[in-house]
């Protein structure tokens, strides 16, 4: 499959990247001990890949239409439930909540097509995703979308203990695709 770099990764990874080459070459310098180089060459083309991994954006033909709701992003469905949320809909909604690990596709996209109608950040803290609070809790975005059809998608954001940015492109006014 072919993919890209995120463009906020592009730095991060040259930075990491270069720092582990570093770190390889001074246990190759100052270690003799053939067996603790190899080892350490081993863990540094892994973080390496890892961060190459963490930021890839694969290409994707996702099955579209205006009836349709798309994944937003990579992971697994962890909840769906009925429940109220004050934020952008003011009442009852359904709540599809998608866990990404730290081999998911860290990029998400449109959900449907059609005008954002609400964008707010949230400054918070980093807590790890299994704590009951840390969707309330942690630093999110949350998008509200008014799609072609009349109908109204949230999509929220949520930064966890390894992703602990996010970096959103959605403005209110603007017309996003699916």
């Amino acid at each position: 499959m072919k993919y890209s770099i995120q463009k906020e990764g592009r730095n991060i990874i040259a930075i990491n990247t270069l720092i582990w080459i570093i770190v390889a070459l001074l246990f190759i310098l100052l270690c003799p001990v053939v067996w603790i180089n190899v080892l350490a060459i081993f863990f540094c083309v892994f973080f390496t890949s890892f961060m190459f991994r963490f930021f890839r954006v694969p290409k994707r033909k996702p099955l579209l239409g205006d009836d349709l709701v798309i994944a937003p992003g990579d992971g697994r469905v962890v909840k769906v439930k009925e429940e109220e949320e004050m934020e952008y809909f003011g009442g009852k909604c359904i709540r599809i909540s998608i866990y990404l690990s730290c081999f998911d596709v860290h990029a998400t996209w449109a959900p449907v097509s059609g005008m954002v109608t609400y964008f707010k950040y949230h400054p918070g803290k980093y807590l790890v995703a299994w704590y009951p609070k840390s969707s309330a809790k942690n630093e999110h975005t949350t998008i509200g979308i008014h799609t072609n059809n009349g109908r109204m998608v949230m999509v929220r954001q949520i930064a966890g203990i390894i992703a602990r940015r996010i970096v959103c492109y959605a403005k209110e006014g603007m017309q996003v695709q699916q």
